[in-house]
């Protein structure tokens, strides 16, 4: 092996080292029932917090005192109250609210299960969403949490909605004198969305300047891979239909805030998601503020986030309404509320537009016609082999090529001594005598890595593959099928996928097949384990499509190998007409023109590739020459 190769497989082995050891990292061990609580007060704009005790009446009992001190004269008659909840049953979801805010406590999904078989609860146990906090104007930061609000014209505890159903929850704190803040909830039986409106009518002596919309304890994990389905969570804000994401990657609380016209504001798990989407869209100009932090529980790690719509308030009347979508990240879904950019499609300058418009469109179309998924994406990989065939093609013909040569390269080397310089000239000499480019062969696999990396976003986080089985051990096509679990972490790495390990073999065939170089040869053993290494960590779905594709492709190299009729011979490969100057021959034939202008003599090796580039021009030419005289001679 050369020192470039050995060189290449110590950085490809160091990579895949680090990043095994990366995704084992082992952080301090939390109970998953301790959930760190981020203080709401750091998602609301500074404000004056002092406690004005002077108002303070000495007469009263201690627990009064201390509801006084904490939410104020004007707020404290509402601490106390009876709680009492709601529940909505429709054929997407349960939810269920309280009168405590008028916030959401509960949301059960019923077509989506967590991996143990429940039903998927995308709000965290003990807490509660799409609260208010804001500041009196006594200077106490008021959380409706704690705050009962009545529930108005509503006497059942438990309503069923059918499919074009609708219901309206109206949530009211009443301070008299038409003075009120009230809560409007609007829940659809065949929706994934609630409408929230929020009206404040002359509350001017009571609330300070604005208030925030919360949803403040992230999604909860449905996954059995914790750590891989938060990898791919994120928090999104999208503000004039630019798209920026909160990345809560270090282990200490941050706070973004963003100031201008929002379009939604959301957070996404690897197949969840919650947005609020002001109303009308693209109208509300405020601003919002997102809070992240990483942390470990029982070796996976977390990423938590909470966010806050702050919305200004002016006195008087005031109305302002949200769309609240709570559900599954499927494409056609979120798209019909502008929230496509929640599906991870990869990098959205190249990759996204690729997997969105083409692979995404061409795999449903495929799965309406073949309903299990499993067969449905080996017909996949089929169409897409068949699609990158006249790239592959020449991808496969280039390497024949080169494999041809490999004796006479290695004839040439041997010839010019230990000397680096010579044998590379002398390898140069026998691309140009059989009119070679090297990089031919590279050209088409680099055209086909968009497409490849497109496949790969497109089928990672695929929910429709979530929990769907294929045949024998494959019970998941979204999760890792895994054949040998040793139950602990090597670099990362717990068990081996059963169809990594197929990939993986057909890999290695591949490569036995096309190589051509001996001093790369040891690529031949180590490519296919790094690999094993790598893809037993990703979904088997993503696994049985290129464990097809190998196939598919081993088999288009032996028919080119055994049958075709377009196979060369070295003597045909020599005597095939050449193409024009290509980048090589330009550039040899310039610093030909160089070494004459300077007097000096051209090196031995340079000198002969050159003198036989002449030669082959000449033939051309001469064949060129008596072709046209022949021609004019049957005139």
């Amino acid at each position: 092996m050369d020192k470039k190769s050995a060189l290449a497989i110590a950085l490809i082995a160091i990579i895949m080292i680090v990043w095994m050891m990366y995704q084992s990292s082992i952080y301090e061990q939390t109970p998953p029932e301790q959930i760190i609580k981020t203080d709401t007060s750091q998602l609301i704009p500074s404000q004056n917090d002092t406690i004005i005790n002077d108002s303070i009446d000495e007469n009263l009992d201690s627990k009064t005192i201390l509801e006084q001190e904490i939410y104020g004269s004007l707020f404290m008659p509402f601490v106390r109250g009876n709680e009492e909840f709601i529940t909505i049953n429709t054929q997407n979801y349960n939810a269920i609210f309280t009168n405590k805010g008028g916030s959401l406590v509960s949301w059960e999904l019923n077509n989506y299960n967590k991996w143990d078989g429940t039903k998927a609860q995308l709000i965290s146990n003990n807490a509660s969403e799409l609260y208010m906090v804001f500041s009196s104007t006594e200077g106490k930061k008021i959380d409706t949490r704690e705050i009962y609000f009545s529930l108005e014209n509503i006497s059942n505890n438990t309503i069923n909605l059918k499919e074009n159903d609708t219901i309206k929850l109206v949530y009211k704190l009443d301070v008299g004198n038409g003075k009120e803040l009230v809560k409007t909830i609007i829940l659809y039986g065949d929706k994934y969305h609630i409408d929230q409106n929020i009206e404040i009518n002359n509350l001017e002596e009571y609330i300070r300047s604005k208030y925030s919309l919360i949803w403040g304890n992230n999604l909860p994990p449905q996954e059995k891979d914790v750590s891989n389905e938060t990898s791919n969570s994120v928090s999104l804000i999208s503000m004039n239909g630019n798209i920026t994401e909160f990345d809560a990657s270090n282990d200490v609380l941050e706070t973004e805030s963003y100031t201008g016209i929002i379009d939604y504001i959301a957070i996404k798990t690897k197949y969840f998601t919650t947005a609020v989407i002001p109303q009308p869209w693209q109208q509300f100009d405020g601003d919002a503020t997102i809070s992240g932090k990483k942390r470990a529980v029982n070796k996976d790690n977390l990423k938590e986030y909470e966010f806050a719509i702050n919305v200004p308030y002016k006195g008087g009347k005031q109305s302002n309404s949200f769309k609240i979508f709570i559900g599954p990240i499927e494409y056609n879904l979120v798209r019909s509320y502008g929230l496509e950019a929640t599906v991870d499609l990869g990098w959205r300058f190249l990759i996204r537009p690729i997997a969105e418009y083409v692979m995404l469109p061409f795999f449903k179309l495929i799965h309406n016609f073949i309903p299990n998924y499993g067969i449905a994406i080996i017909v996949f990989s089929l169409l897409m082999k068949i699609l990158l065939t006249p790239l592959s093609i020449k991808q496969l013909r280039n390497a024949s090529y080169m494999k041809l040569l490999q004796p006479e390269i290695e004839k040439r080397k041997k010839a010019a001594g230990d000397d680096a310089k010579k044998q590379q000239m002398a390898t140069m000499e026998v691309y140009n005598q059989y009119g070679i480019n090297p990089m031919n062969g590279c050209l088409p696999l680099l055209i086909q890595m968009p497409i490849l990396f497109a496949l790969w976003r497109t089928l990672n986080g695929f929910i429709e593959l979530r929990q769907q089985p294929f045949i024998l051990w494959i019970d998941d096509l979204s999760v890792p099928d895994g054949i040998i679990n040793w139950g602990f972490s090597i670099l990362g790495m717990t068990q081996f996928s059963g169809l990594a390990l197929l990939m993986a073999t057909t890999l290695f065939i591949q490569q036995k097949m096309t190589m051509s170089d001996p001093n790369q040869k040891m690529l031949v053993y180590i490519m296919p384990l790094i690999f094993l290494f790598m893809f037993s960590n990703l979904p088997s779905g993503l696994n049985l499509y290129y464990f097809i594709f190998n196939l598919l492709a081993i088999g288009q190299q032996v028919y080119m190998n055994k049958f075709s009729t377009k196979r060369m011979t070295l003597e045909q490969l020599k005597n095939s007409p050449k193409k024009k100057e290509g980048w090589l021959a330009k550039q040899m034939r310039m610093a030909q023109e160089i070494q004459k202008q300077s007097g000096k003599p051209m090196p031995p090796a340079m000198q002969r590739y050159i003198d036989q580039k002449n030669k082959n021009t000449n033939t051309t030419n001469t064949n060129s020459n008596a072709k046209n005289k022949n021609h004019k001679k049957k005139k």
